[in-house]
């Protein structure tokens, strides 16, 4: 009898375990369907738009509990794209984000909190153009999974926040270009298929 009851015990356990660790689950960052886009006023007169194409990274998200959610981004800096060659050939020059020296732009995530229904607020460490600050971002999401035509798991969510591009170092054309820039990451997330 002892021994059953103890037997029993064990297996609640290791349910309860189990079932708790089921709950985080692992999403990739689909950059077919991710951008980061931004803005900026030119001249004080007008707000020029353009994105960053290549989102890569993955989330770990627990449903029941956001606080568990880690999420690890990066950012291709050569894929920024604001419609003008020239432009952007500008951006990714040493005048700006030297992509040629730091190719990237990364967010990592250290504290995830619910905000009102079906927001979090997310705090972590993003870095650009080599220097690291800590940065809030106000997502919306994630969305309830779906199964796509070829049956794998989507969420998305959208993520924003502001900065101010001379805390990074983004110093070039002060006066002509606004300092305040703000971001949104539209994020399209799939879950890694199991063989």
């Amino acid at each position: 009898m002892q021994r059953s009851r103890l037997l029993l015990a064990s297996l609640a356990v290791t349910l309860f375990a189990a079932a708790a660790n089921a709950q985080v689950q692992t999403w990739n960052i689909d950059p077919n369907h991710t951008a980061a886009q931004f803005s900026v006023r030119h001249l004080g007169i007008s707000t020029v738009r353009g994105a960053f194409t290549k989102v890569t990274g993955t989330v770990q998200y627990d449903p029941a509990n956001p606080a568990k959610t880690v999420i690890d981004a990066t950012i291709d800096a050569n894929s920024i794209d604001t419609r003008v060659e020239m432009r952007d050939n500008d951006l990714r020059s040493p005048h700006f984000f030297d992509a040629a020296k730091f190719p990237t732009l990364t967010f990592k995530s250290k504290k995830v909190e619910a905000a009102e229904a079906g927001k979090l607020k997310v705090t972590g460490d993003l870095t650009i153009h080599g220097v690291t600050k800590e940065a809030v971002l106000d997502v919306e999401g994630p969305s309830p999974p779906i199964k796509d035509p070829r049956g794998n798991q989507r969420i998305g969510a959208s993520a924003s926040t502001k900065i101010n591009r001379q805390d990074f170092g983004l110093t070039a054309d002060s006066g002509l270009v606004g300092d305040d820039i703000p971001i949104t990451i539209d994020l399209e997330m799939v879950q890694p298929t199991t063989k």
